[in-house]
């Protein structure tokens, strides 16, 4: 197939955790010979940021983790939809677009013949439903929702008429156990404060459980206001500031354990989405402990992939029991790691995908070329 991807960024996962996603997507498409463009915008904010703070050296390092991985960019004013979507098989559209994008595409899409979807990877449509029900996807083909609520809502506001349950996955050629040389701590956590979406979890969760055990850790991440910055100095935790996506695997591999702390949205408002976090620490195979959230669509299983704490002071147990107890943590980290391997990587999203594809009538020529479609994975 001609698949054209329109995105945020593909180069840059500078406060935008969809990057990791959308990176082994892409690969997974290329390696099954299909044609694949990403557009993402001109000066778009991600990638601004990035450059700006860190310099055009980490886009060219980028590519020794992605090999090959190309994006292009547009221009609202400028962009020729003729041009880009011609031949075009598949074409997806990130809900962080701009509504004008959204829109022309799906015009575009009544002169042509490709399928469009709409991809959805955020909680907006419960946090800011006007701005999403403004996105006009009318002559949209279905939405790609990264969860079974969000799919929901999209049919009960008749935003679409058709919508898909696509779940985020670990990039497991990049995401995989690296081996542990020496261990520089206790605990690392690889996550962005949150605007303010999880503040107190974060001191419960992560921050007090850390500096009453006395442990050593690491926080990586951006947009840390000063008291968040203060409260991880008086714990006695290390800041690292923005670490590039792939490079996680590496920093996971120099602690013992990490944590999942989810924003308050998907903990309230949409039960069964993890988020990418939990998916990106279980492919390095490091003991994960979350906060409390609800696998409504039994992704995992808890107590044998992570454990989780329902408060503070059992995240403080749980930590204690998988920093002395060596075989407890190898065997929380080898289960969660096979529940990967077996269910939730890019390649498994990709046979999802192309199954989506058979539902929209694509050619099954060119969703599969030569493969044998009785090999595609079946949820």
């Amino acid at each position: 197939m001609k698949i054209v991807l329109f995105y945020h960024s593909l180069l840059s996962d500078w406060n935008h955790g969809n990057a990791h996603f959308l990176r082994g997507i892409v690969q997974e498409l290329k390696a099954r010979h299909h044609q694949v463009q990403v557009f993402e915008p001109e000066n778009g904010w991600s990638l601004q940021n990035l450059v700006n703070e860190y310099g055009q050296e980490k886009l060219k390092e980028l590519q020794q983790y992605y090999p090959g991985l190309e994006t292009n960019f547009y221009n609202l004013k400028t962009l020729d939809l003729d041009v880009i979507l011609q031949d075009a098989d598949l074409v997806l559209v990130h809900e962080w677009s701009e509504h004008e994008l959204v829109k022309r595409v799906g015009e575009h899409r009544t002169r042509s013949n490709y399928k469009l979807l709409f991809h959805d990877t955020h909680h907006r449509a419960v946090t800011e439903k006007q701005s999403m029900a403004a996105y006009d996807l009318t002559h949209y083909d279905g939405v790609l929702a990264f969860g079974e609520v969000i799919k929901n809502i999209y049919l009960q506001e008749k935003w679409t008429k058709k919508a898909y349950t696509w779940h985020e996955a670990a990039d497991t050629t990049v995401f995989y156990p690296h081996s542990k040389t020496e261990v520089e701590g206790d605990l690392v956590w690889i996550g962005n404060w949150g605007d303010e979406e999880r503040t107190a979890e974060l001191h419960e969760f992560l921050i007090n459980p850390v500096k009453d055990l006395g442990l050593k850790a690491k926080i990586y991440g951006v947009r840390y206001p000063e008291h968040a910055l203060k409260s991880l100095a008086d714990a006695g935790i290390e800041y690292g500031g923005w670490l590039p996506n792939y490079k996680a695997p590496e920093e996971f591999a120099k602690y013992k354990v990490t944590v999942h702390v989810p924003r308050r949205p998907y903990v309230q408002a949409l039960p069964g989405i993890p988020t990418i976090r939990p998916f990106e620490a279980l492919s390095c195979g490091i003991p994960l402990i979350t906060a409390p959230w609800e696998d409504a669509e039994h992704l995992f299983t808890a107590g044998q992939d992570f454990l989780v704490a329902q408060n503070g002071e059992e995240m403080k147990k749980h930590l204690q029991t998988i920093l002395s107890d060596n075989n407890k943590a190898q065997e929380l980290a080898t289960t969660g790691l096979k529940t990967i391997q077996q269910r939730h990587t890019c390649a498994h999203r990709v046979n999802e995908l192309e199954k989506v594809c058979e539902k929209l009538e694509i050619d099954s020529a060119k969703i599969y070329g030569n493969k044998n479609e009785e090999t595609v994975y079946e949820k």
